[in-house]
């Protein structure tokens, strides 16, 4: 266990600005992507990171090394900067201290390489945009296409078999906006999937879905880190991080402790992490068990 006490590529379909939101752009670096999509497993590195917004601190000194070709749960309460910490990941924000390295490379260079992936809570994504499912999903392929954007024969069949592998191949036609909120967390995992980095960025995925979706999606996230992938996803279901996930990083305004799932994510750590007790934690039974009583 390690104690710490002491805007970009691909985003999602628009950034969340403190003022508005608007349709996201993402530069084409085809050659650079290409070597990209088959890049082994990529390692996180965050150092002594600092990040405010208009004065005000979100996440101070964090600290953190994830090891590649592993799912890592980040555990916190609202408002601790899980979301922060992504988007300092993704290069969305610009620290006041500190600094990202994805397999030793600063965020730069790594947006250019098309490396990480990234699914947004839904609240950051404007559903009224007039876009297709199958168009968000094609905006995975933007960094292999030239500035034109015009998908070649390889992005079309990626772009179908994320959609497949996510079941969602028959809403392919239906405006982002008609779906409902499995559907919706299920169109921008297959963005990312088709974006073939091979470092994915969770944020609440599990927020709305069904079990049967949350099940689904797990079983593919065990896929991928089987694939090699570097898997960093937040979740409220405390439960079921120790059926899917490697490692766990607690964070509340800072990085509180991170490492493997069996030494960090113990009693004593969670309550330091949500400031007290945890009987209203979902911490006995995860919705996966209890929707599999349910079932029988």
């Amino acid at each position: 266990m390690h104690s710490a006490n002491r805007y970009p590529t691909h985003s999602y379909l628009v950034h969340s600005s403190p003022a508005n939101s608007y349709p996201a752009h993402a530069s084409a670096h085809s050659s650079s992507a290409a070597s990209a999509a088959h890049s082994p497993a990529a390692s996180i590195d965050v150092e002594n990171l600092t990040i405010a917004y208009h004065g005000k601190v979100a996440l101070h000194g964090a600290n953190l090394q994830l090891k590649a070709g592993s799912i890592c749960g980040l555990v916190g309460m609202n408002g601790a900067g899980k979301s922060t910490l992504f988007k300092a990941i993704m290069g969305f924000v610009k620290p006041v201290t500190g600094r990202v390295l994805i397999n030793g490379l600063p965020v730069r260079r790594v947006q250019k390489q098309n490396l990480v992936a990234y699914v947004p809570q839904a609240e950051e994504v404007d559903w009224n945009f007039p876009v297709s499912v199958y168009d968000v999903v094609m905006m995975g392929r933007y960094g292999y296409m030239n500035f034109l954007r015009i998908p070649s024969a390889r992005d079309r069949q990626v772009v179908r078999e994320s959609l497949e592998k996510l079941q969602i191949w028959e809403l392919r036609d239906r405006q982002i906006g008609e779906l409902s909120g499995g559907q919706k967390k299920r169109t921008f995992f297959a963005r990312a999937l088709a974006q073939q980095g091979t470092v994915l960025l969770l944020d609440e995925p599990f927020a709305g879905v069904d079990v049967k979706t949350e099940k689904a999606m797990i079983d593919l996230l065990l896929e991928l880190r089987q694939q090699g992938h570097t898997i960093l996803i937040s979740t409220h279901d405390l439960a079921s991080i120790t059926t899917f996930c490697d490692q766990v990083v607690l964070i509340n305004r800072t990085i509180l402790a991170y490492g493997d799932t069996s030494e960090v994510f113990t009693q004593e750590n969670l309550s330091r992490t949500f400031g007290g007790g945890l009987a209203d934690l979902p911490f006995t039974k995860s919705r996966l068990a209890r929707g599999s009583q349910e079932e029988r």
